[in-house]
């Protein structure tokens, strides 16, 4: 069976230079980087080459990036720290479209005594700077707002939410997770104290990522118990998934301006393509401030779910919403914060394209969807009798 996959939000297929790039690592460079003989310190070279086109990339100073453990951990490390550096009291500022990795910490941290306000987004998903202004309080520790959102691809303005934090004197954090790699980052021109990435949402190997702390941020480790990462982050560290992250951002910036290109051509062509052959469908994320690969689209009348399956039988791979969200059937809290009623969310699929995907891909979802859609609205209880699809 013919596999189109469409769901580049949840995770990337390793792309095989990477592969190659982090092959050596898992046999002949197999020591400790922490040890003192020579072919620990050729390991020790690999880490340290890594953090150098990752700062590159990035446009930061090297003792400014961290590796960790993936972007879930980047964004606890952060939320935590701060917070533990401010002796367990504070204000928090976030939004209420952030991934979990964000907002269940946040959740945490309230029953802990923390305060926290999580803004309010438009009906595309965008904070307003404006709202971020009206939240500061004299106690506020910590902004932490994404920069493109994973289930609508909406980009925020964070370089204008950053400033305000400079101006107010509060660190701020952005859980970039979804834009490194799909969009150009510079640290060095923008406003934020903290960045976190994770490799596999740009053709890197998984369980790996970084957190960027700004030179004179503070917060207190979360992982404790070793000197690594300049007594940042414990643990002796993934050797092979921290050189596969290093290449994977070194190839996704060299190769980035085409990229967006093409993806964002594809993605209209989706996106075109559904409006011209099905009704009653509607455009959840922002029409041009939206991540190059990102169409999440609400189909009337249906829950996404059913749609999932039914494309998964044509050998179609998409999503409702964020992957670490799937198995449950409640409607997302980005699409509900967003407006939409319960009916619109549950009826949205998430299709998020990259580095791999063909203009052949486009056009197999085109010949199969309008089929399924009809078949569904027609066993579909929701669907008005008369209704043509």
């Amino acid at each position: 069976m013919k596999v189109v996959y469409l769901d580049n939000n949840a995770t990337t297929p390793l792309d095989r230079r990477v592969l190659e790039a982090m092959l050596p690592y898992f046999t002949e460079r197999y020591a400790n980087p922490s040890s003192v003989y020579a072919i620990a310190k050729e390991v020790r070279r690999g880490i340290e080459e890594a953090r150098e086109k990752v700062a590159k990339a990035l446009v930061c100073d090297v003792g400014e990036i961290i590796f960790t453990g993936g972007g879930s951990e980047s964004n606890n490390t952060v939320l935590k720290g701060v917070v533990s550096y401010n002796k367990g009291k504070g204000h928090i500022i976030t939004s209420s479209v952030e991934h979990p990795a964000v907002l269940q910490v946040c959740k945490v941290l309230e029953k802990k005594g923390v305060a926290v306000t999580y803004l309010p987004v438009d009906d595309k998903g965008m904070v307003y700077p404006q709202e971020l202004e009206k939240a500061f309080r004299d106690d506020t520790i910590l902004v932490s707002i994404m920069f493109a959102n994973n289930e609508s691809g909406t980009i925020n303005p964070v370089e204008e939410l950053g400033l305000l934090c400079k101006k107010k004197g509060v660190p701020f954090h952005t859980d970039a997770v979804q834009a490194v790699g799909k969009l150009p980052v510079n640290l060095k021109g923008l406003p934020v104290n903290f960045l976190s990435l994770s490799a596999h949402k740009f053709n890197g190997p998984k369980g790996v990522g970084v957190l960027f702390a700004r030179k004179g941020t503070h917060f207190v480790p979360l992982i404790q118990g070793g000197h690594q990462e300049k007594n940042r982050r414990a643990g002796t560290e993934n050797t092979a998934g921290i050189v596969g992250l290093g290449e994977a951002l070194s190839l996704a910036v060299a190769e980035q301006k085409q990229e967006i290109v093409e993806v964002t051509r594809l993605r209209d062509m989706l996106h075109n393509g559904v409006i011209e052959r099905i009704n009653d469908v509607r455009l959840l994320g922002h029409p041009t401030m939206r991540l190059p690969g990102t169409c999440t689209l609400a189909f009337k009348y249906l829950e996404g779910e059913s749609i999932l399956l039914s494309l998964d039988m044509e050998g179609i791979c998409a999503s409702t919403g964020s992957a670490c969200s799937s198995g449950t059937l409640e409607a997302s809290h980005v699409y509900l914060a967003m407006g939409c009623s319960h009916e619109e969310a549950q009826g949205a699929v998430r299709f998020s394209l990259g580095r791999f995907n063909t203009e052949q891909d486009v056009e197999y979802v085109l010949g199969k969807l309008p089929p399924i859609i009809k078949r569904l609205r027609d066993l579909s209880p929701l669907t008005p009798k008369g209704y043509n699809s």
